[in-house]
């Protein structure tokens, strides 16, 4: 234990660095954790030698795997508060459950590269819609029927598990756009990211193949290392970047996550194209 520990020490560093990162940026903005960690993982890991494909794969499994005992936490949190919609949870979990193991399983058969581009693409219209939509009003008077309500759940499944996110991401802005209440799109996407990170980090833990170029302590797709500094240190820190929100302005500092989000969304985009 003392050898890994010597060994690995810039990059355990590097991990519990990442784990404070996440946790005092989800405190102070309200943001999900994966649309954090997956980037820096992404990078970090290339720094030590991963490739950009292996590195993409690791990140996305790793991400969705410290999704789950923080998105517990938050279950707890907004349920309290009454913020959980049970019925809409009722109705869509089973097409958010079919769209994640559809998704996670295809992260374990495709090139990281494509990852890479949809996380991106997912990353670059996420921080527009802070940019231009924070704020507005909706776009529809109501949710859309049974059939609308089963493909967005199926969607958000699908496509967070593919890039490592939770529910808030995608479900948050969904919603929103179709008059739902603010307060409880937050909590319900906090049960949401539950469905969709424990399904899809277990089927990327035993389905997946480790790249030959992992990170030490790299299981199927998940790096355990990773894991083990990430979710505590994100847990310890985001009442911190709760009592910073209190004391700054969260609406400008929103704004300055969004573009640097934006860059970063934009920059893995470049590495695949240019």
């Amino acid at each position: 234990m003392i050898d890994f520990l010597l060994t690995n020490f810039p990059t355990l560093l590097a991990l519990i660095v990442t784990g404070v990162f996440a946790g005092i940026l989800a405190g102070l903005l309200g943001v999900g954790g994966g649309i954090v960690i997956v980037p820096v993982l992404f990078f970090l890991f290339q720094s030590f030698g991963v490739s950009a494909e292996s590195a993409m794969l690791i990140a996305t499994a790793t991400s969705l795997a410290t999704i789950v005992p923080t998105s517990i936490s938050s279950i707890r949190s907004h349920h309290r508060q009454g913020n959980v919609d049970v019925d809409l949870l009722k109705h869509w979990a089973i097409f958010i459950l079919i769209g994640v193991l559809l998704g996670s399983w295809q992260v374990t058969r495709v090139d990281g590269t494509w990852l890479t581009v949809l996380f991106g693409v997912i990353a670059t219209l996420s921080a527009l819609n802070m940019l231009f939509r924070s704020g507005k009003s909706a776009l529809f008077a109501s949710l859309p029927g049974k059939a609308g309500q089963t493909s967005m759940g199926a969607f958000i499944g699908f496509f967070s598990s593919m890039v490592g996110i939770g529910g808030g991401t995608l479900s948050v802005p969904l919603l929103t756009l179709c008059n739902y209440p603010a307060h409880k799109a937050v909590g319900t996407a906090a049960a949401i990211g539950l469905i969709i990170s424990l399904p899809g980090a277990l089927t990327m833990l035993l389905l997946g193949e480790t790249p030959a170029d992992a990170p030490a302590a790299t299981f199927g797709l998940i790096n355990l290392a990773g894991f083990a500094c990430i979710v505590p240190l994100t847990v310890l820190c985001a009442p911190l970047g709760a009592s910073l929100a209190a004391k700054l302005n969260a609406a400008k500092l929103k704004q300055v996550f969004a573009i640097v989000l934006l860059i970063t969304g934009l920059r893995m985009l470049m590495q695949v194209f240019m």
